[in-house]
């Protein structure tokens, strides 16, 4: 038997179409460090259109935090109304995790990506939060029109935009 990892209270279920479940946590443990499968649970085969032995939850860790994809089929999909951010070091990260995640890059805007399932990301570098946060409102109103107007954030405009 596995040993699961430490409990968390709280545990995100995405919900994919038949059969990308696996595929999708593979990818997504792929792109960051502390990130693993930690369960692959089958069908016994009385799950709704489920063959046995078909992949029904794989529970996996991403960057520390626990999630559960579900293969539940085609009822439902992701949409912008939920999305998952990635606080990213550097405009390195930015454009790598971008490039990875982004599967409609027309779709991009202001850090936001939707991956080859559906789902949105946000791809945020640690400058813009505290760029945001700046006392001076016409140094946050000049980083926020910046960030408005990109697709990908780059943290040196970002910068640039806070300067003045």
């Amino acid at each position: 038997m596995t040993a699961l990892p430490p409990r968390q209270k709280v545990i995100p279920t995405l919900w994919f179409d038949k059969n990308q479940a696996e595929e999708a946590a593979r990818f997504y443990v792929s792109l960051l460090p502390d990130s693993r499968i930690d369960t692959i649970v089958h069908s016994p085969g009385d799950y709704p259109d489920g063959h046995a032995g078909d992949v029904l939850v794989v529970e996996f860790t991403l960057a520390g935090s626990r999630y559960t994809a579900l293969n539940g089929g085609p009822m439902f999909k992701f949409n912008e109304a939920v999305s998952l951010q990635i606080d990213c070091e550097d405009q390195t990260e930015v454009d790598r995790l971008t490039e990875a995640l982004s599967a409609v890059p027309d779709a991009e805007q202001c850090g936001w990506v939707k991956d080859r399932w559906g789902l949105s990301w946000q791809i945020v570098p640690y400058a813009l939060p505290r760029l945001l946060a700046d006392p001076d409102p016409a140094v946050r109103k000049r980083v926020f029109d910046a960030m408005m107007q990109m697709k990908r954030l780059n943290v040196a405009e970002l910068e640039r935009a806070a300067k003045g």
